[in-house]
């Protein structure tokens, strides 16, 4: 996306907090995506079967800064605009140079919600949705994603190795941010470590785990492990990943694979992936895995993607035997 207008204000910084004598730059940028889907779920109601028609907008804030020390100060928003205007995404990152940096995830943005599914896709992940609810498997980092604080070291590089890593610290895990000045009624906490390991063969391994203190619950606190290997040479990248949550408080817990192969021509991109929901059943209940797979296909011309997917789930909802498959066609604009 090409940033719209940018713009110095060298002229009003001296009455900004942000420095008294660097320029902050402002961006704005933005995409609509036109999409056809269809359902067929032959095994479930009529209400879950059909067809549509819909458009997706979304516009994107930023702006960024530096300060008299050194440090640097920015901030990204994204608002959906299909309807009534929402906030989908904003951060704020304050940058120290070889200190690394903090990022405020006011709304989702943490280190650790960023690797709950890295497979290689030509559209998007398996579960995006092209499954029911309850069949996603990518719960790693969801209940420290948003209202969280990150702080990440800076890029390591030795030996052709590039190493990412960082801690994230969430006051009330799995809610929202509480407002300027606000507090949230939970008594959770959550925390997590993240690490990402990139070698310039192409190859890439990383992992993190994320804990949920839930408060005076007995035997309630929640753990979530997860890790991955990617490796790309040339126009292939194939991935796996694997990710456990132990739910506690007598929950079930549940377990996800993940893997996918990709391949990118010029242009053109068609991947082909698979993920599976497992819930590990408390009693005599017995598992029953939800296997998504995906084939999808894209081709993008300057500001343009159109793309397709071809999904289906096996055991949707839980269900032995229970099938549902989504078809979907989009043409996406970035500007």
């Amino acid at each position: 996306m090409n940033n719209m207008k940018k713009i110095g204000l060298s002229a009003l910084a001296g009455s900004m907090v942000l420095t008294s004598a660097n320029a902050v730059d402002y961006g704005m940028s933005g995409g609509a995506t036109i999409a056809f889907s269809s359902v067929d779920a032959p095994t479930q109601g009529e209400a879950t079967n059909g067809k549509g028609i819909g458009v997706a907008t979304d516009l994107t804030f930023s702006a960024s800064g530096e300060l008299d020390n050194g440090y640097t100060v920015s901030f990204v928003q994204v608002i959906d605009t299909n309807g009534a205007l929402s906030n989908t995404s904003s951060q704020v990152a304050i940058g120290m140079g070889s200190l690394g940096s903090f990022h405020i995830n006011n709304k989702s943005g943490s280190m650790a919600n960023g690797i709950d599914d890295v497979m290689p896709a030509a559209y998007n992940e398996t579960w995006d949705g092209l499954a029911l609810t309850g069949d996603n498997p990518s719960f790693f980092g969801s209940g420290t994603a948003s209202g969280s604080v990150d702080y990440r070291i800076p890029a390591m590089e030795m030996m052709g190795l590039t190493i990412n890593a960082g801690a994230t610290l969430d006051g009330a895990a799995g809610e929202g941010p509480a407002s300027k000045g606000g507090t949230t009624t939970t008594s959770q906490s959550g925390t997590a470590l993240t690490v990402k390991i990139a070698h310039e063969s192409g190859l890439e391994i990383g992992g993190g785990q994320e804990k949920i203190d839930n408060g005076t619950t007995a035997g309630g606190d929640e753990e979530n492990v997860t890790a991955y290997a990617k490796y790309s040479m040339g126009p292939v990248s194939v991935g796996i990943q694997e990710a456990y949550q132990n739910s506690g408080a007598g929950a079930a817990d549940n377990e996800a694979d993940f893997w996918a192969i990709a391949y990118t021509a010029g242009n053109v991109s068609v991947s082909y992936g698979e993920s599976t929901l497992t819930d590990h059943a408390i009693g005599s209940t017995a598992a029953v895995d939800r296997e998504m797979e995906s084939v999808q296909i894209s081709y993008t011309a300057g500001a343009m993607t159109i793309a397709a997917a071809m999904a289906e789930t096996a055991n949707a909802g839980g269900i032995a035997g229970q099938t549902y498959e989504e078809n979907e066609l989009s043409v996406s604009f970035a500007f």
